[in-house]
């Protein structure tokens, strides 16, 4: 019994630590593309660092995606920057990727 106890905690174990890799990663992936953004909207150094936050902070509006890519989205039509959708959610995918790699990497 103490081993399927132990084997019940190590599967529980993991799950957290995934999820905490999941967050890390999406948090990540969210300050790039805030950065991202930031570049195309011509921001400075200090501008592109806090609107990077911006876009983190929109991610805890709702679950998943959409409410960070309105956000970006919504921002870069407003300075009059012609971005498609499609460009949008293909940076967040590619990013993401980017983010789960230097989460990993920093164990």
């Amino acid at each position: 019994m103490a081993s399927f106890d132990d084997r019940e905690k190590g599967y529980e174990a993991k799950f957290a630590h995934d999820a905490t890799l999941r967050f890390k990663a999406e948090a990540r992936r969210n300050k790039l593309l805030g950065i991202w953004a930031a570049e195309l909207m011509g921001l400075n150094a200090e501008e592109a660092k806090a609107y990077a936050a911006e876009v983190v902070a929109a991610d805890f509006e709702e679950a998943g995606d959409e409410d960070v890519f309105r956000k970006v989205s919504g921002d870069i039509k407003a300075k009059g920057i012609s971005v498609g959708e499609d460009v949008i959610r293909q940076k967040m995918v590619q990013l993401v990727n980017v983010a789960r790699e230097q989460v990993a990497a920093e164990g």
